[in-house]
């Protein structure tokens, strides 16, 4: 079993504590003031990927097989990945909903 912990994600990057950590502080900070009719969708699927990011790495360093632990890193980029391209899309509705707004004044 591998230590997570001497990982560079788990390792104190910030003052305030760990890489993935602030990953997913600043996520629910950002998904917080997103419309509540998004509650069940952007701001949830954000949030789960963004906490099961840093759980792949310990899960796979749990694990004796090299090849285990491959496994759980690629779904930790597939999991920021997704959190990533759903930044890209949020940035892009929210310039279109700026540009609609201001063709109607």
């Amino acid at each position: 079993m591998r230590n997570h912990t001497k990982l560079r994600a788990f390792e104190p990057a910030l003052p305030a504590g760990r890489l993935a950590d602030e990953m997913a502080v600043l996520i629910y900070k950002v998904t917080k003031g997103f419309p509540k009719d998004e509650i069940y969708g952007l701001t949830s699927q954000m949030r789960r990927s963004v906490v099961s990011a840093p759980s792949n790495i310990v899960e796979g360093c749990a694990r004796e097989s090299q090849a285990n632990i491959i496994g759980s890193l690629k779904l930790l980029l597939d999991h920021y990945g997704n959190c990533i391209i759903n930044i890209h899309w949020l940035a892009d509705w929210v310039i279109l909903e700026s540009q609609k707004l201001g063709s109607m004044n």
